[in-house]
Parts: C-alpha cells; sequence; structure tokens
C-alpha cells in the first residue's frame, strides 16, 4: 500500500528548522514567523504520531526519530531543487533540440532552416534525424516531428498537415518505352517501397493506393525496398522506379523538374497518417519551442 506523504510545507519547515536546529532561523529561511514554523513542526508530528524535537529553554534537539527523518527530508530537498536548477537551464538554454524523421528532414525542414534562422538568430538548433520512438527526459530532445496517427499517450500532440500520397517518378522514366499515363501502366515499372511501412496498420504503401486505383495486375510487394522515405524517393529521382510518398515533401523537387506526378490529381489517395508536432506539455512553456512551433505552422501555411 503507499505511504501517503505529510504536507510539503511542514516537511519544509521540518527540514530547515533540523538544519538550523533553530526555529529562528529556519523561520527567516522560510520567509515566515517562528510561530508559523512551529505550527507547521506541530503539523507534522500530529501527522506522524511521534515527537520529532526536544524542546528546551534555549535550544532545540532531534529526536530518534527527528533523526531518522532529516536525512531523507534533506536529501528529498536537494533533489528537488536540482530538478527545478536543471528544469531552468533547460528552458533558458539557446540549444533546441529537435528530432525529426529523416525524410522530413531533408525533404521539408533542412531547406526551410536559413527562415528559422534568420527570425531566432539567439537559438542553436540541433537536428536529430531518426524515426526511433525518443525519450525526451533521457535523450534531452524538446520536440519531436513524426509521421504517424497521433496515438502518442501522455505528450502533447499537434497534427501539422493533412497529407495525401502520391506516386512519383523521373521525367525521364515516365518518357521510356513503357511511358506511365495510366495506373495500369506500372506493370512495367519498379515499384520503390518504405521498410518503415511494414507491419504498420493504415501506413500509406503501395498495397492500399493499387486497390484505391482499381489496378489488380500489379504485385505491390515487388521492387526495391528502402529503409526510409527519403531513400526511396531519390531512388526515383535517379530515374530508378516509382515512389509513393507523401505529396509536401516532394513540392520542391516537382517545381525543380526533379521529379513528376505520372498521373493526374485524382489519384492522390488522403493518407490515415500524418505529420506530428510533439512533446511534453511542460515544454510548451519553453520560449524556444513556442519559437518553433509558432514557425513551423507559418512555413505550412505558405
Amino acid at each position: 500500500m503507499e505511504e501517503r506523504l505529510p504536507p510539503l510545507n511542514a516537511l519544509r519547515a521540518f527540514e530547515s528548522t533540523a538544519r538550523h536546529l533553530s526555529i529562528k532561523k529556519a523561520a527567516e529561511e522560510l520567509f515566515v514567523t517562528p510561530a508559523a514554523v512551529s505550527q507547521q513542526i506541530k503539523m507534522l508530528e500530529n501527522y506522524l504520531e511521534t515527537q520529532l524535537f526536544e524542546r528546551k529553554i534555549r535550544s532545540i534537539s532531534l529526536t530518534e526519530d527527528g533523526s531518522k527523518l532529516f536525512p531523507y527530508a534533506e536529501e528529498g530537498f536537494s533533489k528537488l531543487e536540482e530538478g527545478i536548477r536543471q528544469i531552468r537551464r533547460t528552458m533558458e538554454s539557446n540549444e533546441l533540440v529537435v528530432s525529426v524523421s529523416p525524410t522530413f528532414a531533408a525533404k521539408w525542414l533542412l531547406p526551410r532552416l536559413g527562415i528559422f534562422n534568420k527570425a531566432y538568430p539567439q537559438y542553436r538548433l540541433r537536428i536529430d534525424a531518426s524515426d526511433n520512438l525518443v525519450s525526451f527526459r533521457n535523450d534531452g530532445v524538446d520536440v519531436a516531428l513524426r509521421y504517424g496517427q497521433g496515438n502518442y499517450p501522455g505528450v502533447h500532440c499537434e497534427c501539422l498537415m493533412e497529407e495525401v500520397v502520391v506516386p512519383v517518378c523521373s521525367p525521364t522514366l515516365a518518357d521510356e518505352n513503357h511511358p506511365l499515363n495510366k495506373p495500369d501502366d506500372l506493370r512495367h515499372h519498379v515499384l520503390l517501397r518504405n521498410s518503415w511501412q511494414i507491419g504498420q496498420e493504415n501506413a500509406p504503401c503501395w498495397g492500399m493506393w493499387l486497390r484505391a486505383a482499381g489496378v489488380c495486375n500489379v504485385d505491390p510487394d515487388a521492387g526495391h525496398n528502402f529503409s526510409t522515405e527519403f531513400l526511396a524517393v531519390q531512388a526515383a529521382i535517379e530515374g530508378q522506379g516509382v515512389a509513393l510518398t507523401a505529396k509536401a515533401l516532394v513540392d520542391r523537387d516537382i517545381r525543380a523538374g526533379r521529379l513528376i506526378f505520372p498521373f493526374d490529381e485524382t489519384h492522390a489517395q488522403p493518407a490515415k497518417f500524418c505529420y506530428f508536432l510533439v512533446c511534453p506539455e511542460a515544454h510548451l512553456r519553453y520560449k524556444k519551442v513556442q519559437a518553433f512551433r509558432d514557425w513551423i505552422f507559418e512555413e505550412l501555411k505558405k
């Protein structure tokens, strides 16, 4: 059965008094009256049903039970103070640690970081490009950008953008012996797939897209497999096949002519996954996280 702790103010009054062996000095340290300290100590003694101090005319000393409690109270408040100092150091640090999937980092975030640096020169970015789940406490991450369904318990989670997935390929591939005029033409081409999608329920994949397009004679598991979406897209740019990717990630490649949509926009499929901004609720109070959040939502409006 879990032991309920006494009131924190009573413990604080006890710890300070025990450290100074003086109610007057404890009152000065806690910015209260000696009577208030005495009242808190009496409340703690009643709660624990034991005497913690021997009270003499001109001095006080710890009883046996008081001596047992004091080192734990002292260590507990010391750890609390250190924890608060660490939180304040993190909040005031000018380093902003962003964990982001490699594909989103390479295709969306990195090309725009100059805009963020110009708007917020006081912050120094550290980008951790990984699809792995992170521990905000142990890994020192301030905020994460993740592609998924948003089921991240215990943290703040905001959808950045609703997404659609589209097939993309090099313009040279579309003009070869087997042009890509309709989805059925994919049977003549190599499909470029992402291995992270395997086993992910509702993850956008070739099987999902082909079913929606009404294509039955193309094997969705054929072709080449890549560990990240970025590598699959890069292979498509190199003319090695057709990749299925989030439309927002390849807008710059489309505008630059490195990639094309081989089919019309009616074959863009809404994805049940989307990109999320994820962080502990407490991190939303960090000025650097607020700045990054405001900036990324402003960029998404463009």
